[in-house]
């Protein structure tokens, strides 16, 4: 039989709480500055980084797995977002079974209104979470991850 591992739980617990309070702190400001979620900013963030290059486009499962829902969950918020006119979708060139989605120029222009509202938002809650002696370790960890971050 295993021993419980209370530390384990504890960091979870806390990593977690971490994660609730940026998506919670992130959602308010762009649901109130650009009538954007949290998930629909990530799609849209995820499908501007695609390219015309080998494997430069997402199918419908390996964009879920980006955005970590489920399939189904990311095809309704893909409706969603084209019915807005923020995705288009267009048959992959090489598979015609195959149906890849593409931000339009307006879903362009909110992304890139909505980006500095996104940092913003997760630069303060990562400020606010620091505070916390649960959070602070998650925290440094978290700003260890930027890219070029020493």
């Amino acid at each position: 039989m295993t021993r419980p591992e209370p530390g384990l739980a504890q960091g979870w617990c806390a990593l977690s709480a971490l994660h609730d309070r940026i998506e919670a702190q992130i959602e308010r400001a762009l649901q109130s500055a650009h009538g954007l979620s949290v998930r629909e900013y990530s799609v849209l963030n995820v499908l501007s980084q695609q390219h015309d290059g080998d494997r430069g486009h997402f199918r419908m499962n390996e964009l879920a797995d980006a955005v970590v829902l489920s399939q189904s969950a990311t095809t309704r918020l893909v409706n969603r977002l084209e019915d807005r006119g923020l995705l288009t979708r267009f048959l992959c060139p090489t598979d015609r079974r195959g149906i890849y989605t593409d931000v339009t120029e307006a879903g362009r222009r909110l992304l890139d209104q909505a980006r500095p509202t996104n940092d913003t938002a997760l630069r303060e809650a990562l400020d606010q979470a620091e505070q916390h002696p649960a959070l602070a370790p998650l925290v440094a960890a978290v700003r260890t991850l930027q890219p070029g971050a020493s």
